[in-house]
Parts: C-alpha cells; sequence; structure tokens
C-alpha cells in the first residue's frame, strides 16, 4: 500500500517514542507462555478476514475509549498489530500518552506474522 507522505512523516516521529518488537519475538513470547495482551488494532473487517491466533480485537478507532476496560493494569505488557507496523504504532504512542507504560508495537505487524507461517485464528 502507498502511504501519503505526512502521514509516514507523523509515523516516523511516533516510531522514535514507542517500543517495537517482531513477530518471532512475539512468538516467541506464546511459545514460553509468557502473559502479555495481544491486541489487533485493524478494521474490523480486516480482523473478521484474518487475525494472528490468540489476538484480541480493539480497532485503532475504538481503542482509547476502550483499552482501560479491556485492560485496566496500566503495567501489563500489551504488543498491538496492524497490517504493516504503522497504525500500531499511533495507537502505542497514545496509550503511552494514557498512561500504559509497557507497551509495543509489531512492526511488519500481521504481513510478517503471515510470512512467517505462524498460527491464524
Amino acid at each position: 500500500m502507498k502511504h501519503n507522505p505526512g502521514f509516514l512523516q507523523l509515523v516516523e516521529r511516533v516510531k522514535q517514542r514507542v517500543k517495537e518488537c517482531t513477530a518471532a519475538e512475539v512468538k516467541t513470547q506464546f511459545d514460553r507462555g509468557e502473559p502479555f495482551h495481544f491486541i489487533d488494532v485493524r478494521e474490523d473487517h480486516e480482523f473478521a478476514a484474518d487475525h494472528a491466533r490468540g489476538a484480541r480485537h480493539l480497532g485503532k478507532g475504538i481503542i482509547e475509549r476502550d483499552i482501560e476496560t479491556a485492560i485496566p493494569n496500566k503495567e501489563a505488557l500489551i504488543v498491538l498489530y496492524c497490517g504493516g507496523g504503522f497504525r500500531s504504532a499511533l495507537a502505542a504512542d497514545a496509550l503511552q500518552q494514557m498512561g500504559y507504560d509497557n507497551v509495543v508495537s509489531m512492526d511488519g505487524g500481521i504481513r510478517a506474522w503471515r510470512e512467517a507461517g505462524y498460527p491464524m485464528g
């Protein structure tokens, strides 16, 4: 997908403030049984089409509104992903501003997860 320059500039600034991880690191956490919240921030229709196994859906359009109900513990590890890692970085930045201090954006998003052959839900 071709993104507009203003969007890409915004994402680049945000990525300097948020932590990122790889799909392989997330898969390792699952394999080890480490507790964390795996959140898909894509649109409803994207999540319905496919998603990473074990992920919950809180779309970027509603995550700020609903996160405190879904995950009240602001110290819990939260891994966010989207299509390629841009929207999840923006969502991670917003959650950090809300006081969540253990939020990570999965770089490469669902594309990286799929390409690695990891389980889909």
